[in-house]
């Protein structure tokens, strides 16, 4: 993330390449779930969006602490980016995800479709009858 936000930022602005670069490699999950637990870490720094503070907290990261019970998600905290364009990163990110999942149809849809599809190609065709 830390590559991509550096190749992207020019003229003051964050491409939307960015975001791309990051999720060809990645993709959504684990995407968030890191800029979900480097969000939780720099929950001081006033430079991140309450937004993405307030969404961060809706990712479940997870405890997992060493032998000597230091945590080990400080490991992968994105800290080599400028806060504030981790937070452009990050809000972003989660437009790019919304844009996704309207254009996804839910299985629910795409099931009650093919079945209404199934149902009208098993009606019997009606023919008319001659009388003699």
């Amino acid at each position: 993330m830390e590559q991509a936000i550096a190749d992207h930022y020019r003229d003051n602005r964050l491409g939307a390449e960015a975001v791309h670069q990051v999720l060809e490699q990645f993709g959504y999950d684990r995407m968030f779930y890191v800029l979900a637990n480097t969000i939780r870490q720099k929950d001081f720094d006033g430079r991140i969006s309450r937004n993405n503070k307030t969404w961060a907290k809706t990712i479940p990261v997870y405890e997992n602490p060493d032998g000597f019970g230091c945590d080990r998600n400080v490991y992968f905290v994105v800290d080599r980016s400028h806060p504030g364009l981790l937070d452009l990163f990050l809000t972003q990110a989660r437009k790019e995800y919304a844009l996704s999942q309207e254009k996804k149809p839910s299985v629910r849809d795409s099931l009650n479709k093919n079945a209404g599809q199934q149902t009208r190609a098993e009606k019997p065709k009606r023919h008319k009858s001659r009388e003699r």
